[in-house]
């Protein structure tokens, strides 16, 4: 028997190398956790002399069906989209969902995990600010309370993970963009909020190089979460300088690629696939308004629905105590052809 006095299941949990809803699942069932696992908390068990407060535990689960919804900017109308399809699920699943927003500032982002501790949630979905995120902050806060992760993966955090294939985004794009005309230069921004973003870019220039071109990336200076000023600040810069090598542009995400658009009607260059046509503009992320910009903009649509709907199921069931810790699910995007390519 150890010396070490374990004080509650969070530090059983951890004291035995095990998530904290594996363990929760076995003092609820031990014939619901596999054998390999039973006979590991046993033998923890007897190691240090454990005993849970059945009691709390039950009360405790009785507090709550709260569910925890966290984007890093909600203004983002792609996060406002996620939140809205993810919190229609969670209802649909039984849970009663909160979204709060990190507004792009990592502190506000800790505000946020410390505020939804409080709150004692079921569990938590969460698109994570990325590099911008504190990722002891997030860590811990993950191993605390169940969490499945979206849109932007942390590694090593050992949490379930729902999002987009970004890489084959971009070499769907390219390559339809190299069929159809000019091979396309890339517009990115040069510190990018997302890290999807350099996901896109990494994919861009192995896709290019594939097909016997050469990449061209034009960055824009800015930072925030700003992206239509952005795209049409640096836009014009770069139309004006002569910076863009090719007729054909496909932008990082749709919301650099509407700033781009105003540029390009500013300028007076009529974007399309039309003889009297001076570019060619795509997108990535199908952005909820791409579909209304002049001329309605091509892009790789996010698979809104699927996301939602598989992180809300691995969500429950990590709150069930299943043991996906490390479950990664990556949906590919679609083609959407439109007016500007």
């Amino acid at each position: 028997m150890s010396n070490h006095r374990v004080r509650n299941m969070e530090e059983f949990a951890a004291m035995s190398g095990l998530s904290r809803p594996t363990v929760s699942k076995y003092f609820h069932n031990p014939e619901s956790v596999r054998p390999t696992t039973r006979k590991r908390i046993e033998e923890a068990l007897a190691k240090y002399d454990y005993r849970p407060n059945v009691f709390a535990m039950n009360q405790n689960r009785k507090l709550t069906r709260n569910v925890g919804i966290v984007v890093p900017y909600l203004a983002d109308p792609v996060f406002g989209e996620f939140a809205r399809t993810i919190e229609l699920r969670c209802v649909a699943a039984g849970y009663s969902p909160t979204v709060f927003s990190a507004h792009g500032d990592a502190d506000h982002e800790v505000a946020v995990l410390e505020s939804l501790r409080a709150l004692k949630p079921a569990g938590v979905l969460m698109a994570p600010l990325g590099r911008g995120s504190d990722h002891r902050a997030v860590e811990k806060f993950c191993a605390d309370v169940p969490t499945v992760l979206f849109d932007s993966e942390l590694r090593d955090l050992g949490a379930a993970f729902v999002g987009a294939d970004n890489p084959q985004f971009t070499r769907l794009m390219v390559d339809y963009l190299c069929r159809t005309g000019a091979p396309p230069c890339f517009f990115e921004m040069k510190t990018p909020a997302n890290p999807n973003a350099g996901k896109r870019s990494k994919s861009y220039v192995q896709t290019m190089e594939k097909l016997g071109h050469t990449p061209e990336i034009i960055q824009a200076t800015g930072t925030g979460w700003g992206f239509e000023e952005i795209g049409y600040t640096e836009g014009l810069r770069a139309f004006e300088a002569g910076a863009f090598t090719s007729d054909t542009i496909l932008c990082s995400n749709d919301r650099l690629a509407i700033g781009l658009l105003t540029a390009a009607y500013e300028k007076g260059l009529r974007v399309g696939r039309g003889d009297d046509c001076a570019i060619r503009i795509a997108g990535q992320d199908d952005h909820p308004f791409s579909r209304f910009t002049c001329p309605p903009l091509t892009t790789i649509a996010q698979d809104f629905e699927t996301i939602s709907q598989q992180a809300c199921e691995l969500l429950v069931a990590v709150i069930e105590g299943a043991e996906i810790p490390h479950e990664k699910r990556f949906i590919e995007g679609r083609l959407v052809m439109r007016d500007s390519a």
